[in-house]
């Protein structure tokens, strides 16, 4: 076991699935020098410049790129610096990407990764903070899956790299410099399976990325009032892990869905969705959301910490679940 932060996690796991594939490379804006953040520092010195390439600053054309490596046999780990740029890639990434394998008849396969990272809490302001995972889950053709600790992270990655589909693989880079034990040697996690966090038999948490966190000091501090939550980190969003939500949500009759991105539209929606119509008899009483405000995120610091959601929101997401009777 070695403490790791989240972010040497992903670089370590980058370093081993390039050092056991020389069909893997890396492309992006500043990748040689470790990227924004450093995830990719040392692979260049590692692994040569053939296999580090540095990019201009054009995310469709970098898209581009790896996608064509990707047709032709290579498989290319894309770095979009940040999620809100994704929105330059979108015409590769959604309507070349995700469909070629479908429309070619099962002739071509576009094994890429697609790694970048959002999230607020950081003073990037509104055009460096978004949360657009749900964009993304709304193709047909494009997985996507959110680790929220270092070892979920060296997991997921090196199955979003060994998987034949294009993968977007989203970082929360407030989880970035925390650290944790992580084994030296992590398995590769499958994508499509949820993670019970904490076991409890009165409350169901789902939280995704950095409010998994929130999510576990919410049922601490609940745990103090007697209430037993249960937290499960899907992982994976596509695809989803339904049983694994619908199993707890039949153990506890009470649910609480949890993202950091804004409500409206959100993921958290489409769980809700999903679990009404596979579990709707269990449901002792409405779910409750705990999101974003449905606004742009703020610079100011006192207002991008009310901005974000997090463990109080949680808290009182849970009461308002347990206080409910029907009828009543």
């Amino acid at each position: 076991m070695s403490q790791l932060t989240y972010l040497k996690a992903i670089n370590r796991t980058l370093a081993e699935v390039m050092r056991a594939d020389p069909r893997v490379f890396v492309l992006g804006e500043d990748v040689r020098e470790g990227g924004p953040f450093g995830a990719t520092q040392g692979l260049a010195e590692a692994f040569g410049e053939e296999r580090v390439r540095d990019t201009p600053i054009s995310e469709g054309t970098i898209c581009g790129i790896a996608i064509g490596a990707a047709q032709a046999g290579l498989r290319p780990i894309v770095e979009i610096m940040f999620i809100d740029f994704i929105t330059l890639a979108l015409d590769q990434l959604v309507n070349q990407a995700a469909k070629a394998h479908y429309m070619s008849g099962g002739q071509l396969r576009v094994p890429l990764v697609l790694r970048t990272q959002g999230g607020a809490g950081q003073r990037a302001a509104a055009q460096h903070s978004q949360s657009f995972e749900a964009w993304l889950t709304h193709v047909p053709g494009l997985k996507v899956v959110m680790p929220s600790s270092a070892s979920d992270a060296a997991g997921l990655l090196q199955s979003a790299v060994a998987d034949p589909n294009p993968v977007v693989y989203v970082e929360n880079k407030a989880l970035y410099f925390q650290r944790e034990e992580v084994p030296d040697a992590v398995a590769p996690i499958p994508l499509g399976r949820a993670a019970i966090r904490r076991p409890g038999r009165d409350v169901t948490i789902v939280a995704t990325s950095r409010l998994v966190a929130e999510a576990l000091a919410a049922a601490e501090q609940l745990a103090g009032e007697g209430i037993e939550v249960e937290v499960i980190d899907p992982r994976s969003l596509v695809p989803f892990d339904l049983e694994a939500v619908a199993s707890s949500v039949a153990r506890t009759h009470r649910l609480v869905v949890a993202h950091e991105a804004v409500g409206q539209g959100g993921f958290g929606a489409e769980i809700v969705a999903q679990v009404q119509a596979a579990a709707f008899d269990e449901l002792d009483a409405p779910i409750e959301r705990v999101t974003a405000p449905f606004t742009p995120i703020p610079f100011s610091p006192p207002l991008e910490d009310a901005y974000l959601p997090g463990k109080d929101q949680l808290v009182a997401a849970a009461w308002a679940t347990l206080g409910y009777q029907i009828g009543g």
